[in-house]
């Protein structure tokens, strides 16, 4: 691990995460909800690995490298807790946007069609957002921006964070206990 740097740890850490496990110890469990918590929860950062980083923690606690109870609590509430800043900074900023007249950055009619689509589609959107690396950062701002209902986005929030958080995890756990070597097969 020391020989990576520190930016490619982060944004590759799917394929250092085995050797980190091993240098940090129980602090490997910080570092993944940080990484989870900020790839879904700042407009800054959808380029941290996601889908590939829940699978490779959940194979490696598989062949006893982490705890699998703390690694699925840890990453879904990384995953909700991280949708649920991301719809209040676009909450935040919606005001803001409103203010705007049409310009170079926004477009009030296709504002007004977001809009519609979240209230049409908000809730199959924030759950399936979570599968669409990218997406899944921006699609809670803009439900935020977009004024969905606090209570949909935070009920379709639990169960997205639930389904992708822990069902990603878990999926890699199955096959970490199934595969022999999996590990060759990884990244």
């Amino acid at each position: 691990v020391m020989d990576v740097g520190f930016i490619d740890l982060f944004l590759h850490l799917d394929k250092h995460l085995e050797a980190v496990v091993q240098a940090w110890g129980v602090w490997v469990y910080v570092l993944l909800f940080v990484i989870i918590f900020a790839e879904t929860g700042l407009i800054v950062t959808p380029i941290l690995p996601g889908d590939s980083l829940l699978f490779v923690a959940g194979a490696i606690a598989a062949v006893g490298g982490m705890s699998l109870p703390i690694l699925l609590i840890s990453l879904m509430v990384a995953a909700i807790v991280g949708n649920t800043v991301n719809y209040s900074v676009g909450r935040w900023l919606g005001p803001k946007v409103f203010a705007w007249q049409d310009s170079r950055w926004f477009n009030r009619s296709a504002f007004n069609k977001a809009h519609a689509f979240y209230e049409k589609h908000g809730g199959k959107t924030i759950i399936l957002a979570r599968f669409i690396p990218v997406v899944r950062t921006f699609a809670p701002v803009i439900a935020g921006v977009g004024k969905m209902e606090y209570k949909k986005f935070l009920a379709y929030n639990l169960v997205g964070g639930v389904i992708w958080g822990i069902g990603v995890t878990a999926l890699g756990y199955i096959l970490g206990s199934t595969i022999p070597d999996i590990d060759k097969y990884l990244i």
